[in-house]
């Protein structure tokens, strides 16, 4: 975990970075929320970036929230307006952290975040894994995941193939595990805590299936929720073209909700 800290600040952000990758990705947006006066709090998350352990690998879907928790409980002791930004596997992780502990946030950004996958394995492939993930729960296997896929933008796309920290197998495990939080995060959407959310899907995503996250927002039982499509951005928002954009609308909702919040 590490923390970015400015002077003056109005508020702190919790990046938490998706599958296969790690927070230093995220240096523009670290950067931004700088520029807007916020302390920044972000880290790798277990199995991914520079953490111990097997790689692409948890025991159970517990360990991110345990992390994210940890990152909130560090966030707390500034005593400013807390907002959670989670992208892809890491908006999961925040739905679940939301789910399972309680957290007083002023609001939640979701980037594309993990409600379904893009391409599923078929029926035999999927039979099977469910199989020997119990008895080969650390059997590695190639991520979908490519640099194609994720952005168009070609720098970024060099960046990720070259990238040293990038995680590109999984364990039959951790897909499990996956599975078995978006399962939960359907089930108790209508449990969801009445935070303030804001969705930002991409238009054209080729990670994560975009309509199980339209599915999951309507799904849900809060007062104060929007949801925002990018037509024709790929699945990281924050590394397309577009960025500025994209980091603009975010902005938007964070500050209509830190005046509310300052008035309470």
């Amino acid at each position: 975990m590490r923390t970015w800290e400015v002077e003056q600040a109005r508020g702190i952000v919790i990046v938490v970075h998706g599958a296969g990758e790690h927070h230093g990705r995220y240096k523009w947006l670290i950067d931004q929320f700088q520029q807007q006066r916020f302390h920044v709090i972000s880290g790798d998350l277990p199995g991914f970036g520079r953490t111990r352990g097997k790689r692409g690998h948890v025991e159970h879907f517990d360990q991110y929230i345990d992390t994210v928790y940890s990152w909130y409980k560090e966030a707390e002791q500034f005593s400013l307006p807390i907002y959670l930004v989670g992208h892809s596997m890491g908006g999961l992780a925040v739905v679940q952290t939301a789910l399972y502990k309680y957290m007083d946030i002023t609001g939640i950004i979701l980037s594309s975040p993990c409600f379904g996958l893009y391409t599923n394995p078929n029926k035999a492939v999927a039979v099977t894994g469910k199989v020997l993930h119990r008895i080969l729960p650390g059997f590695s296997v190639k991520s979908r995941i490519t640099a194609e896929s994720i952005t168009r933008d070609p720098s970024i796309r060099a960046e990720f193939i070259k990238d040293q920290y990038r995680v590109s197998t999984v364990t039959l495990r951790w897909y499990n595990e996956l599975l078995r939080a978006i399962r939960e995060s359907f089930e108790y959407a209508n449990q969801f805590p009445d935070i303030p959310l804001l969705v930002m899907q991409a238009g054209d995503d080729f990670v994560v299936d975009a309509h199980r996250t339209n599915e999951w927002f309507n799904a849900l039982w809060i007062s104060d929720r929007s949801f925002k499509r990018f037509p024709e951005l790929y699945h990281e928002l924050f590394n397309e073209p577009e960025k500025h954009d994209v980091f603009e609308y975010m902005m938007t909702f964070i500050d209509a909700r830190l005046s509310v919040s300052a008035t309470i």
